[in-house]
């Protein structure tokens, strides 16, 4: 943060040499005083506006790993895993799913394609004779899969 101060002043510093280098040789010899504060303090007011707007700004909450989600989930039990033959990857997208994420945010989360989750996704649903996500979850909620 103060690393981003120090450029920005020190470009502003830099852009006013260059104004003022061109003011006296060239340009501005002619333009009266109120002009030129004039342009430069539409300058700064833009600049200090779009900084503003940069600090003001939220950050993006980062994504949930895998890991976390696999700390604060309780372990499915291997009877039912069994009963329904529901493959590790599979039980873990039914998971995903169950906690709101998104088939992109899935497959980003588990390094793999969006068709490979949307087959997961479509074995999870056949395999707990479900149609929909909201209906698999339920169903996998029903009979103590989640």
């Amino acid at each position: 943060m103060k690393s981003t101060i120090f450029w920005y002043g020190l470009a502003m510093a830099i852009l006013l040499g260059i104004l003022k280098t061109v003011e006296y040789q060239f340009l501005l010899r002619d333009i009266r005083l109120e002009v030129y504060v004039g342009i430069v303090a539409v300058f700064f007011v833009l600049l200090g506006t779009w900084i503003g707007w940069k600090l003001t700004q939220k950050p993006e909450p980062l994504p949930s790993t895998i890991v976390e989600i696999a700390q604060t989930s309780a372990e499915p039990k291997p009877e039912l895993v069994e009963k329904y033959r529901l493959s590790k990857r599979e039980y873990e997208v039914l998971a995903l799913i169950a906690q709101g994420y998104s088939n992109q945010e899935i497959a980003e989360m588990l390094f793999v394609s969006l068709n490979t989750i949307k087959t997961h996704s479509s074995n999870v649903f056949l395999k707990l004779d479900a149609k929909r996500r909201t209906q698999a979850v339920q169903k996998a909620k029903e009979i103590g899969l989640l």
